[in-house]
């Protein structure tokens, strides 16, 4: 980005990116052409209750309308104007904002389905939708669940029953406790018999909650601690495993489709191995890794599994893939899964209808035969997170400016938000899916990279530079990952992109333009186009190739246009001196204290945990960053933080 300031003060930042032109197109249609068709007179359901928020909820209101069926939103009552309600034909509030109060208050979702007289409840993924106990009210209702029956959600959301199953139908396992770990002393043994590294991990549920990778026998119970108490918070269930942490692997998971008469098929493969956090980033379908023979074992064993327990809708089986391409069973997700378009982008189904259909009791329409690997597709998550802070910590603001990549053929975007939307501390910090299609995955990454680009987010911090490193990066664009990626490719943390001389020339040519025309470093930079200052994307030409410049209040990199004078005095201008942060420790993220571990006049060591602050259903260890004595507490469990806010200052 570059900055520039007139005599008059007036400051703009401007964001340099490529860009190329295209027609115009809405999102949501562009690039998943499915080849399902929607057949209006096939008898499905009149009403559908979506027990989901978001871009989720959003996703099945979209298809339900192709399908000609009505639908109701449920929403708390801070979201009582977010775009999933404005989509349905009904909506009703359900509680307090709270995820507990509302969105996971099955008493109240109960009761709008009755208000309501939907006929059968899309949960979407998250919340409700692996929830047992809801699939059985539904069914005592009359009301159909559209995902699998109860047993088959029993049988894989339970990781320990699950890993049993998939044992008993021959499938790779990973070595580990076959139980539930008691406490953090039993967990301390048991990792010990494994051997380290461990892996600790919710019982129930998924999305990366509830878990954490264990080295030593302190960082176990560190772990079981954290994990514990993630998954109580994210799943109402703090039961944890154990097993062998399979170091360096590739996370490859497996789409599946079954329905209620034996039929079973797997629709390929989905790379999601650029995670942070166990939460993936960047996923890709198909898998650059696998050959045909490897797609097939996987894809056969889980059909096998998914036979084994009678499964009939959409769901996903996770592998882990080592460097030799044996793979093990991970996980059963029993839902539709976040990354689900990028599958719908290489063969051509629409998986909520199909979910739909299956519920209903239809079999499946196609064979094994049928489904195809169509050229490629990528997704990138885009989140309101800081990715210079541990790849991502949550941000919170509302959207001033928003703007999605609508312009560019073969985009699709799956969001739930708009220019005006919150993001708050209560939900999952993710602003959208942005997925690109191609014949090849050389152009899916071109595109990808010209849609984030033109991509224009203002009002939160966001994770878009980080998307835009990963997806040029030499390793990414050869296939070299693992899910170590993100750490061994930022060993220190991702700082930004660097500028190289040619790109630091074009920002400061384009600032100057954009002033008074000037050389830089003794080249004549010429940059032409129709500039438009109201518009936060400036298309230009510099030296003959098109850019994009993103404007901006504050920049990634500040590029100041002053007159002589104004240079020659700047040079007395004094330098903000940096904050000692050594002494203080200030919350790094929005969000609520869980829990304060020190007073005022204890001794702490360097590393030793000050305070525990919980951010969309994380939480995460505040430590010390030397030995010290604490001087003032200034939060206590409960408080309700800001980004920057002031927490334990030592002596």
């Amino acid at each position: 980005m570059a900055a520039y300031r007139s005599a008059a003060g007036f400051q703009r930042v401007l964001h340099a990116v490529k860009h190329v032109c295209f027609s115009k197109q809405r999102c949501g249609v562009i690039i998943c052409r499915y080849s399902t068709v929607y057949d209006p007179t096939e008898k499905t359901f009149d009403k559908i209750l979506i027990a989901n928020r978001g871009e989720i909820a959003c996703r099945v209101i979209k298809t339900c309308k192709k399908m000609g069926i009505k639908t109701v939103a449920v929403h708390s009552d801070v979201d009582s104007s977010a775009v999933h309600v404005k989509m349905a034909d009904e909506a009703v509030c359900v509680g307090p904002a709270p995820t507990n109060k509302s969105y996971l208050n099955m008493d109240a979702i109960m009761n709008a389905i009755k208000q309501t007289g939907a006929q059968a409840v899309h949960p979407g993924y998250g919340f409700l939708s692996e929830n047992k106990q809801f699939a059985k009210r539904l069914a005592a209702e009359g009301v159909s669940f559209i995902g699998p029956d109860t047993h088959a959600i029993q049988a894989m959301g339970d990781k320990i029953e699950s890993k049993l199953i998939a044992k008993a139908a021959k499938v790779n396992t990973i070595p580990g406790f076959d139980g539930v770990v008691k406490d953090a002393e039993e967990a301390v043994k048991i990792a010990g018999e494994i051997g380290y590294p461990v892996m600790i991990k919710a019982s129930a549920g998924g999305g990366g909650k509830g878990m954490r990778i264990a080295w030593n026998d302190e960082e176990t119970r560190e772990g079981f601690r954290f994990s514990s108490q993630e998954a109580a918070s994210s799943f109402g269930d703090d039961r944890l495993l154990i097993e062998k942490f399979i170091d360096n692997p590739r996370h490859i998971e497996i789409q599946v489709l079954a329905d209620k008469h034996g039929n079973a098929l797997w629709l390929n493969e989905r790379e999601c191995s650029i995670q942070r956090r166990n939460q993936k980033v960047v996923e890709e379908a198909p898998s650059t890794f696998l050959d045909p023979d490897t797609r097939r074992a996987m894809g056969e064993q889980a059909v096998s599994l998914a036979k084994a327990v009678k499964y009939s809708s959409a769901g996903t089986v996770e592998f882990l893939v080592d460097s030799k391409k044996n793979f093990y069973f991970l996980e059963m997700n029993t839902r539709l899964q976040v990354e689900h378009p990028i599958t719908e982008c290489i063969t051509g189904l629409d998986l909520v209808q199909q979910m739909i259909r299956i519920a209903m009791g239809y079999k499946l329409q196609h064979k094994q035969s049928d489904i195809p690997i169509n050229g490629w597709a990528i997704e990138s998550r885009v989140y309101a997170e800081d990715p210079y802070k541990s790849f991502g910590l949550p941000s919170i603001g509302r959207l001033s400016q928003y703007q999605e990549p609508l312009d560019l053929r073969n985009v699709r975007v799956d969001s739930g938000i708009e220019e005006g939307s919150d993001i708050s501390i209560y939900y999952d910090p993710m602003i959208s899916k942005l997925v690109t299609y191609g014949k090849t995955r050389e152009e899916a990454l071109k595109k990808m990279e010209e849609a984030l680009d033109n991509y224009v987010i203002r009002g939160v911090t966001h994770n878009i530079p980080l998307l835009r490193e990963i997806i040029v990066h030499p390793r990414f664009v050869s296939g070299d990952i693992s899910t170590k990626f993100l750490p061994e490719v930022y060993p220190d943390g991702f700082k930004g992109h660097m500028l190289t001389a040619g790109e630091r020339r074009e920002l400061l040519a384009t600032a100057a333009a954009l002033y008074v025309a000037v050389e830089i470093d003794g080249e004549k930079v010429e940059v032409s186009g129709e500039w438009n200052l109201a518009s936060a994307l400036l298309p230009l030409t510099i030296n003959g190739k098109h850019r994009t410049l993103q404007v901006y209040k504050h920049a990634y990199f500040k590029l100041r246009v002053l007159s002589k004078l104004a240079a020659s005095l700047s040079k007395h201008m004094p330098e903000k001196v940096p904050e000692d942060t050594s002494s203080i420790l200030r919350s790094p993220m929005p969000g609520s204290v869980v829990a304060v571990s020190v007073k005022p006049g204890d001794n702490v060591a360097e590393g030793q945990e000050i305070c525990v602050i919980e951010a969309m259903k994380m939480q995460n260890s505040m430590t010390a960053a030397k030995a010290a004595k604490v001087k003032s507490v200034h939060c206590k469990a409960g408080d309700t933080v800001g980004e920057g806010d002031l927490l334990v200052e030592l002596e």
